[in-house]
């Protein structure tokens, strides 16, 4: 655990690590809803556009430093690989799989941080039980891509769209955070998240755009419930939850912290099972315990020792 961890009440590493599990989780079931009526792009640009707004304005008036010019393209960059790719695609795939399913899928990026981190010379070599936790979850995958769902989904029939599309994205995800780690912002590390949600909203409203979603959505007809659904991703999924993750990664092991993404699907499953008339049948429960057992082998068999230092 790092230096700074004993300065940190467990209570606050609780609750922090709570908010990842639950919020982060319950961001497909509150995606799902506001797609009812908001096009998938132009509900992620407006997403991060207000939530990068509110956390980069309220720090910078807090008396945080501009940031120079080259973080600002560092921000450009990861906004693309983050919001862009990893939400972006994710939000997009949502129309077409059902949301635990887009939680499972996600999943994948401790995976891809593996082999990605291994292939750059960034982590070292997977050991046994990484390697084991990467074969698990390919199997958990093809288990997946050969279930068919038959929960609702906005736009049915073309279920490999959307498993393209969050693969895709959660590959993204995956390269934007090992660059964020070679190339950091300078400065607080919440200005930096706040220039990379603001980056990625204005790339997101280009594509929405592009795409034509804004001749078939009016704002006037958006109801009160899905007001409600871009309320939540925007305060609890984009602002408390990230930044809990931001400030996680300071006081604990960087493995504790990311065991949201073997808690997320189940929450996710089960949210979408009670709220969302999502079904659970025997091909998706044992997709979902093989990817998360795989999950679970790459973060915590990933984990480094860190050597004692004599007294």
């Amino acid at each position: 655990m790092p230096a700074s961890a004993p300065t940190a009440s467990r209570s606050l590493i609780l609750l922090a690590l709570l908010a990842l599990y639950l919020i982060w989780g319950s961001t497909y079931l509150a995606t799902k809803i506001a797609l009812g009526i908001w096009p998938p792009f132009l509900l992620s640009a407006m997403r991060y556009l207000l939530a990068g707004t509110l956390l980069y304005g309220a720090l910078r008036l807090s008396g945080s430093p501009a940031p120079s010019r080259q973080d600002w393209w560092r921000a450009a960059i990861m906004g693309i690989c983050l919001p862009v790719f990893g939400n972006g695609g994710t939000t997009f795939a949502q129309q077409y799989i059902p949301s635990g399913m887009t939680a499972l899928l996600v999943a994948a990026v401790p995976m891809y941080l593996a082999l990605l981190g291994w292939a750059s010379g960034l982590t070292a070599r997977p050991n046994a039980k990484v390697l084991l936790g990467l074969v698990l979850g390919v199997v958990g995958l093809l288990l997946l891509l050969k279930t068919d769902s038959t929960a609702p989904v906005l736009i049915p029939g073309h279920a490999l769209l959307g498993i393209g599309a969050v693969l895709v994205g959660s590959f993204m995800w995956a390269v934007g955070s090992l660059y964020s780690r070679q190339k950091p912002i300078g400065g607080s590390p919440f200005v930096g998240v706040g220039m990379q949600m603001l980056c990625g909203g204005f790339y997101l409203s280009i594509i929405g755009l592009l795409h034509g979603e804004a001749s078939s959505f009016h704002v006037d007809e958006v109801p009160l419930k899905i007001w409600g659904a871009l309320a939540y991703l925007v305060v609890f999924g984009s602002i408390i939850a990230l930044s809990a993750y931001v400030w996680l990664l300071k006081v604990v092991e960087p493995t504790l912290a990311g065991t949201y993404a073997f808690v997320n699907p189940v929450v996710a499953l089960l949210l979408g099972w009670l709220f969302a008339g999502e079904t659970l049948n025997t091909g998706m429960l044992g997709g979902a315990a093989l990817i998360v057992a795989a999950v679970a082998l790459v973060v915590l068999g990933g984990k480094q020792r860190q050597p004692r230092k004599l007294a």
